[in-house]
């Protein structure tokens, strides 16, 4: 039965269900979703992604207080598990995954750096204050990215 587990294990790299992206005042100015489980409620409405950006900032907060270092990288419930990116200037990037998947904190790092960079904040056209990203070529390189990791199967 061990054995079995294991090999179960070992052939599942994960599942990527969604990101976040969040604005310094707390807007969701991103999101996808990949994996939709039919079951489920289609769509996140806009009081969801309060909730989310509402946990994550909550427990930063526990984890700063207790270790006075900004180690909030993950967290996971019986059902998924979060991974959390902030940049220096407040942006907050979450992605739900399944509880197998490893850490992709340096794949968020990633979308922020050279995605976000690149094709938000360079962008002439985006105003100073993102309301929501509409950039074609930022969603495309998300989804290459996402669709390049191994927990998208």
């Amino acid at each position: 039965m061990e054995q079995l587990i294991r090999q179960r294990l070992s052939l599942h790299n994960g599942m990527i269900y969604s990101l976040y992206i969040f604005d310094r005042h707390s807007d969701c100015i991103f999101r996808r979703e990949w994996h939709k489980d039919s079951g489920k409620k289609a769509g996140i409405n806009d009081d969801m992604s309060k909730l989310i950006f509402g946990i994550c900032l909550s427990l930063r907060n526990i984890a700063r207080n207790l270790t006075d270092s900004d180690s909030f990288l993950t967290y996971s419930t019986s059902q998924y598990k979060t991974h959390y990116y902030e940049t220096p200037s407040n942006l907050k990037l979450v992605l739900f995954t399944d509880l197998l998947t490893v850490s992709l904190v340096n794949e968020l790092r990633q979308i922020y750096e050279t995605l976000y960079v690149e094709y938000v904040v360079k962008n002439p056209l985006q105003t100073t204050e993102v309301k929501t990203i509409d950039n074609i070529m930022f969603s495309m390189g998300v989804d290459a990215l996402i669709q390049s990791l191994p927990g998208y199967a």
